[in-house]
């Protein structure tokens, strides 16, 4: 094996990782019928000038398998937390009672089901592609390093594509697990 070419099957991995753990983030906003503390998490709130986090303007919990709440801390900013909610396009209709915004989650349809897994499918989509981008950005090191003998080559490839198998892998067995989630009543 050529001593001169190094990949950096660390930092490859690193990003195919990360690719891993934004798709994990994107299922856990998805709504499955139960409710979850981290569905709202994309929900941002125009709070003293600047989109914030709603769990940084209030305590999101789940006090019962069909209700989320949040406890908002600044009363000025109760409707602002419900119309972040209203416009999110989590299907939610907030209840106010006081500081305490009441999310009650209605039972998903078939319909509604059908869709979900569909978004699940391109949330897996995007993060199939982009392991992919790095394995290309990869194999486009490998072919760019001079001195390198045909087997040094085809090792790293090999490296290389059976780090994106593995990703790939686990990117399609998450989807299932989480289709399975969405579909089961």
């Amino acid at each position: 094996m050529s001593e001169d070419f190094m990949l950096d099957t660390d930092d490859l991995e690193r990003r195919m990782d990360g690719a891993m753990t934004n798709l994990r983030t994107e299922f856990a906003s998805l709504r499955t019928g139960r409710a979850s503390a981290s569905m709202l998490e994309p929900v941002m709130v125009d709070a003293y000038g600047a989109m914030t986090p709603i769990n940084q303007v209030g305590t999101v919990n789940v006090p019962e398998p069909r209700m989320v709440t949040v406890n908002v801390w600044d009363k000025g900013l109760v409707n602002a937390v419900e119309k972040a909610i209203r416009n999110s396009g989590l299907g939610i209709n907030p209840q106010l009672n006081g500081t305490i915004i009441m999310l009650p989650i209605p039972e998903l349809n078939e319909e509604r089901r059908r869709e979900l897994t569909k978004v699940a499918a391109q949330y897996a989509e995007s993060a199939r592609v982009a392991v992919r981008n790095v394995r290309q950005d990869g194999m486009h090191q490998i072919k760019k390093a001079e001195k390198l003998g045909e087997d040094d080559q085809k090792f790293w490839e090999t490296e290389v594509q059976e780090m994106t198998d593995k990703h790939i892998k686990a990117i399609d067995a998450q989807l299932e697990t989480k289709q399975a989630e969405i579909m089961q009543v």
